[in-house]
């Protein structure tokens, strides 16, 4: 008989070495290697294996119509929203979030809404037991829910009992690295074990139409563990954010084959669960400092839904030889950039300035939409000027100092008038959408300099401090 093949497996990103090794040089990981067997589902020699004769299919042509995928809605918009409309018939989800989020608290959620609907909903633990699980749901008011709860980790019996009877409509496996299968031999939470799992229940959800989320761990960085193998056999990848101290949470869209990508959910974290958030540009501007330099309010766009948020920026001089960067919620590189054209176009001096940004909230804005609304939120604070409290910024900022436009614009005046704003900054541009259809006096702005100079003006009417009047 062959001997097994072992190899040592990083956990963190999969790759595999013949020898043990403290680093793995694919992701930069320490002590992520581990041991395992990496032969296959069977030791047995080639020649000695049966030999299968191939089936025929049918093939068809890229001519006809197939007919769209039925959607079953979950209950929950926000998580409707994410997802497309709700869950496709066979459709697999990976969620993946930080301990402690509320992954398990959403799920618990969406499975009730649909037992509730007269659904067949299933929810199967591998990390709780299902006293624990029913604790969950009568702290959250759904203990009258017929959801069919169990504690498993076996993949070939986990499908043996949801094949019993009518195909379940959604069923939820909490999580998949608590998952094994007896065809590979290494122990449950490993890359092997964990692609070879997910591998079988993807393949019960294609056979029989049923909707399949799978819970996933994530590493320091936010990454979901395991193979990336995972994240592209699956059919959506969806991301839960938040801090530990903001309430509310956020349901990201990384991967969708069914929907749009970019699309975000905004929960709130309650006694009694997770509640929808209609209108998050509400909720980060609730407790928003009016008056105070060093504040802008940027009008985004998440996927389809504009989201208005306060950018906060502190610009302070430092007796140190290095200043210090530091950004929370925005890309740092871009923050360098937007410092370098604030230096080299606009004159005003931060090499002897510690810079400190902060998107109020703990949303994490990816769009370089809010280069200009940083640009305005560091401008007024090294000046010591107020910007109006009624007025949003959003413009891409190039290399050259010019502000270049953005797209959906009308969407985003649209929510900053519903919202109680007057005047909008924004970009000078001869196409795309017109900016002044939603009520508000519109200041376009060409040149990242323009901008400064208003601001700095501003410092002046007011009280300025000493060390500014070099920077303007």
């Amino acid at each position: 008989m062959a001997k097994n093949a072992l190899s040592f497996v990083c956990q963190n990103c999969g790759s595999a070495y013949n020898k043990w090794q403290g680093k793995c040089e694919s992701c930069g990981e320490w002590n992520t290697l581990a041991e395992e067997d990496v032969s296959g589902v069977t030791t047995m020699p080639a020649n000695l294996r049966p030999k299968r004769k191939g089936r025929l299919f049918k093939l068809e042509t890229l001519t006809g119509s197939s007919p769209d995928a039925p959607r079953l809605p979950s209950g929950m918009g926000e998580l409707d929203r994410v997802t497309g409309g709700g869950f496709v018939r066979g459709s697999v989800l990976l969620v993946g979030g930080d301990p402690g989020i509320g992954k398990s608290t959403l799920l618990t959620q969406a499975t009730s809404l649909l037992a509730r609907a007269g659904h067949r909903a299933v929810y199967i633990s591998g990390e709780e037991a299902v006293a624990q699980v029913r604790l969950r749901a009568a702290r959250l008011g759904l203990a009258d829910a017929a959801v069919q709860l169990a504690a498993e980790t076996s993949v070939e019996d986990i499908i043996a009992t949801l094949s019993e009877g009518t195909p379940p409509r959604l069923v939820v496996i909490d999580s998949i690295q608590t998952m094994w299968t007896d065809t590979v031999e290494s122990a449950p939470g490993t890359v092997t074990q964990v692609r070879a799992s997910a591998q079988a229940l993807i393949r019960f959800a294609k056979k029989s139409g049923t909707a399949l989320i799978l819970v996933g761990h994530v590493t320091k960085d936010g990454q979901i563990a395991g193979p990336r193998v995972v994240e592209h056999m699956v059919d959506a990848v969806l991301s839960f954010e938040g801090e530990g101290s903001q309430q509310f949470r956020i349901l990201r869209s990384i991967k969708n084959r069914f929907g749009p990508t970019d699309e975000i959910g905004v929960f709130e974290m309650t006694g009694l669960g997770l509640r929808e958030v209609m209108n998050p540009s509400e909720l980060f501007l609730s407790e928003r400092d009016l008056g105070s330099p060093g504040t802008a309010v940027f009008a985004g766009m998440e996927g389809t839904r504009p989201v208005l948020v306060e950018l906060q920026a502190l610009v302070a001089p430092t007796s140190l030889g290095t200043p210090r960067r530091a950004v929370v919620g925005w890309d740092s590189s871009r923050l360098s950039m937007v410092l370098a054209v604030l230096e080299a176009h606009c004159g005003v001096k931060l090499s002897g300035h510690d810079v400190y940004l902060n998107v109020a909230g703990g949303l994490r804005i990816q769009e370089p939409a809010a280069d200009m609304a940083a640009a305005a939120a560091l401008v007024s604070s090294l000046v010591n000027a107020q910007l109006p409290v009624d007025a949003v910024y959003f413009g891409e900022i190039s290399l050259s100092g010019s502000v270049r436009p953005v797209a959906q614009t009308s969407a985003r005046l649209k929510e900053a008038a519903k919202l109680g704003f007057g005047r909008a900054v924004l970009p000078e541009t001869t196409r795309g959408e017109p900016g002044g259809d939603a009520g508000l006096s519109i200041n376009s702005v060409g040149s990242l300099t323009s901008l400064v100079a208003d601001i700095a003006a501003r410092g002046r009417k007011g009280q300025p401090r000493s060390e500014s009047n070099d920077n303007d």
